[in-house]
């Protein structure tokens, strides 16, 4: 059977979908995530509430000042540092000034320092915008101290320059010549290069060079990573290590912690906790009744371990098995789809989103079966998957690839929920975070429910030594005798 619904959109300059859809029940939604609470975008919690009252503090003006407050003032100190040789050669040709043509003759070497003092600046330019322009990856609860160091310098340095030029050729116009201006500024040029080169150094290339390794423990799954690190503040580690960690660590989800019990016997639903005590003084079959009462809790509770061990596995079958059932029905349903590059076909051309509509009824079932028992169904809803499915119709890919993101914990940002323009985190280290991090350094990341604890050992200095083998060391004997069997 084959039906189509008719359009002209498609991918790649007009190449439509061809989909045969296999036979449905009526009521098919019934068995599908498409009614499900758990995956309805309308579904709300508690922690949902929590969640976008942190983005409204996020987008909050106190925030947005402090997380452009330091890039803007060492914006507008570079910036002033920048404009400032262009003006102390342009100022002296001001009509205003009054100097006399010989004073503002510029022969072949002047043109020469033009030309050059040109060119330093373009390169000046270039290379700030393409090291220190970038928008700040993290918001810190302390100052940058090299980076202030670095607009620091170059303050006093424009200032300086400002102030010899303003005593030394403003008060002297009568002597003063354009050659030596226009030297002036191109020392001041030549001054903001090396002072760059030290930003350079100081910024982007000391802490590349591994000297410490930094563990992070997250809580409450206990996943951990060990990465190489360089000389850093611990804010900058603590943004580092962040990076690291939503890069590299599985989607924490908090309902695996709760694994479903396994159903137990009629004994053992009618065994209770309680102790009974018999108030009329007949202690006989009460203390009897309570001391089987008490062997049975006993042997629960040291058997509880085992009950565990079962449990586990038995979770771990059953994912096993709606996996199998999962991959299995994608790949019939993705049998029934063909790329049509013509107009006409044995069916009317779908695009992809009509196409994903039309055979996800063939793989609803098993999907959202496969989400109830890995506990994922927050995080998707219907409009998410078909948006996923269309997009993999759309470039041609595999079932395997459509499923990846349901079969793959990670890493975090494949979380929909987590794709949020700001992930706000709580800092705590007894040291001061603008300090450097040393052997023994430990800080915690929190977040909601997650903690990241993050320790920080220095790398050992590796010894190595030459070795000289003998070269008579690699002849060897074959020994025989009458028990071997060579």
């Amino acid at each position: 059977m084959t039906a189509g619904a008719g359009g002209e959109g498609g991918l790649g300059g007009g190449e439509l979908i061809e989909v045969q859809i296999i036979p449905q029940d009526d009521n098919w939604g019934d068995n599908t995530t498409a009614i499900t609470g758990n995956t309805s975008v309308r579904s709300e919690s508690f922690q949902d509430l929590a969640v976008l009252s942190r983005d409204n503090n996020d987008s909050s003006a106190s925030f947005v000042c402090q997380r452009y407050a330091g890039s803007a003032v060492c914006a507008l100190v570079a910036f002033f540092a920048f404009i400032s040789p262009v003006l102390m050669v342009l100022v002296p040709r001001l009509p205003s000034m009054n100097l006399k043509r010989e004073q503002l003759q510029c022969d072949s070497e002047c043109d020469g320092l033009l030309i050059s003092f040109s060119f330093k600046l373009l390169i000046l330019l270039l290379a700030t915008w393409a090291i220190f322009f970038r928008q700040p990856k993290a918001t810190m609860p302390r100052i940058f101290i090299y980076r202030s160091l670095i607009s620091l310098l170059v303050f006093i340095f424009t200032f300086s320059y400002w102030l010899f030029y303003v005593v030394r050729v403003m008060e002297d116009l009568e002597q003063v010549r354009y050659h030596s201006i226009v030297q002036f500024s191109l020392s001041l040029v030549d001054a903001l290069l090396f002072i760059q080169y030290l930003a350079v150094i100081l910024l982007e290339l000391r802490h590349l060079s591994p000297q410490y390794c930094i563990k992070i423990l997250r809580s409450p799954d206990g996943h951990s990573c060990w990465y190489n690190i360089g000389q850093l503040s611990v804010q900058r580690a603590a943004s580092w290590a962040l990076e690291r960690y939503y890069q590299d660590f599985p989607i924490y989800n908090p309902y695996l912690d709760r694994l479903p019990i396994r159903k137990k016997g009629h004994n053992n639903q009618n065994s209770s906790s309680f102790k009974y005590y018999d108030v009329d003084g007949s202690a006989s079959a009460a203390d009897g009744q309570t001391r089987a009462v008490l062997t049975a809790n006993a042997r629960r509770r040291d058997s509880a371990h085992n009950e565990r061990f079962y449990e586990e596995h038995e979770y771990e079958r059953r994912v096993r098995k709606r996996r199998a059932r999962l991959l299995t029905a994608a790949e019939e349903a993705f049998t029934h789809i063909k790329r049509q590059h013509e107009e006409h076909g044995p069916s009317a051309p779908m695009t992809p989103q009509e196409a994903a509509q039309s055979i996800f009824p063939g793989l609803a079932r098993a999907l959202q079966k496969y989400l109830r028992v890995t506990r994922q169904q927050p995080r998707h809803s219907m409009e998410s998957i078909l948006r996923h499915l269309s997009l993999c119709l759309a470039h041609d890919m595999s079932p395997r690839a459509f499923l990846e993101k349901y079969l793959q914990p990670s890493p975090i940002l494949q979380n929909d929920q987590e794709h949020r323009g700001v992930q706000s985190w709580g800092l705590v280290c007894e040291q001061l975070l603008s300090r450097q991090i040393t052997s023994g350094t430990v800080f915690q990341l929190r977040q909601n429910d997650v903690s990241l604890l993050c320790c920080i050992e220095r790398l050992p200095h590796y010894n190595i030594s030459e070795e000289i083998i003998h070269p008579k060391s690699n002849k060897f004997v074959l020994r025989l005798n009458s028990e071997t069997s060579v």
